[in-house]
């Protein structure tokens, strides 16, 4: 099984005429996903190879069924563009885009909480679950169909990680990229949850980095979950004030420190690994392989 999406999800794409939406929804239905429309303000009626442009998400989801969607628009746009889906009906929204503000982000996550949406970034890679279907900008050729779920803030991490899983023989059910803004719509307890109710999804590997504080949000979680995680953070070595990469990754307190997270996630039995290679190491063991 899977998380969120499988083979039956319907895709819109908003901002499919632009260069990185043509790009990435050509690539998403070459991997397999059902991508059912674009949309595109006043582009209406066009088509990007064989797949029809609407003027708006209600158009969309009333002709094609659409029920989720990828957003590559630009930041100024992009809110609006989320909101727009949920109110559609989408109950599934992937938003690419970074740079938008955090000010904008709070009614989309306030809407999407409401809409009982899950809404995956901004500024993240997206969401596969292996063999099935792709949502995102996420390479999809380092990814195996498997046991373990994989939830990360790091886009880059989540595909050293995966890569690393499937060279070692061990695919993935779902691999989410939640994002590293400040305010991001899906978080590491939602996704856990969704992971513990996974039949399938046999282990977790969780990918933190400094910032915030979703790595003890997360430790609370854990501490009730039958399912094994495996952790690891990101920016030990980052200088306290300084942004590293993402804007959610800064240390901004004693809690948003790698320390704390770490000791947050080993107190409540999180083995927290330093090394991507050792991640798979205890991967393995913790699937008995």
């Amino acid at each position: 099984m899977s998380i969120l999406i499988d083979e039956n999800t319907k895709v819109m794409v908003q901002g499919i005429t632009g260069r990185e939406g043509s790009f990435h929804a050509r690539q998403m239905i070459k991997y397999g996903t059902k991508v059912v429309a674009g949309v595109v303000p006043a582009k209406g009626g066009q088509k990007m190879d064989d797949i029809l442009v609407y003027n708006t998400c209600e158009e969309a989801v009333n002709e094609t069924g659409a029920n989720a969607s990828m957003i590559l628009v630009p930041a100024s746009m992009a809110a609006d563009a989320a909101l727009e889906a949920l109110d559609a009906g989408c109950k599934v929204v992937v938003l690419i885009t970074e740079g938008i503000p955090a000010q904008d982000m709070i009614e989309v996550y306030h809407r999407a909480k409401e809409e009982g949406a899950a809404l995956i970034g901004p500024n993240c890679p997206g969401i596969i679950s292996p063999g099935k279907c792709k949502i995102g900008i996420l390479p999809q050729d380092i990814f195996s169909k498997g046991p373990v779920g994989v939830v990360s803030r790091s886009g880059t991490l989540t595909y050293e990680i995966a890569d690393g899983l499937t060279k070692a023989g061990i695919g993935q059910s779902t691999v989410i990229g939640v994002g590293g803004d400040p305010i991001i719509g899906t978080s590491f307890s939602d996704v856990l949850e969704d992971f513990e109710n996974d039949q399938d999804t046999k282990a977790v590997v969780l990918v933190g980095e400094i910032g915030g504080n979703d790595e003890q949000a997360a430790a609370e979680i854990i501490k009730n979950l039958r399912i094994p995680v495996i952790g690891f953070i990101g920016g030990r070595t980052a200088p306290p004030g300084k942004r590293m990469g993402h804007a959610g990754a800064i240390i901004s307190g004693k809690g948003s420190t790698a320390d704390a997270k770490v000791k947050a996630l080993e107190d409540v039995g999180v083995p927290v690994c330093d090394t991507v290679a050792e991640i798979t190491l205890k991967t393995k063991e913790m699937l008995g392989l």
